[in-house]
């Protein structure tokens, strides 16, 4: 087991009724559930960043595509293809 470090923080009421629900649901103990939510936040923060980046990428994506103006007797491309183009660019 990984060696542990004791922290003490303050919840809000609310927070310590679900902390308790959520523990006992589970059945794990509350601090399990806390070191659970941490490591959640941490994988979230890390996955917002890469987000950012991405969505940076199509931004620019976007901003290109709209300074080249309307396209003359309509779009001439399927909106699948459009999907298909950008699963292969991203890999999403």
């Amino acid at each position: 087991m990984p060696r542990m470090v004791r922290k003490q923080v303050y919840i809000k009421s609310r927070q310590e009724t679900n902390l308790k629900r959520q523990a006992r649901a589970l059945g794990i103990t509350e601090a399990e559930v806390i070191r659970r939510a941490i490591d959640r936040q941490m994988i979230s923060v890390r996955l917002g960043s890469k987000d950012k980046k991405a969505w940076e990428r199509e931004k620019a994506f976007i901003t290109k595509r709209m300074a080249k103006g309307p396209t003359l007797g309509g779009r001439q491309w399927r909106r699948e293809d459009a999907y298909e183009e950008r699963l292969m660019r991203y890999g999403r």
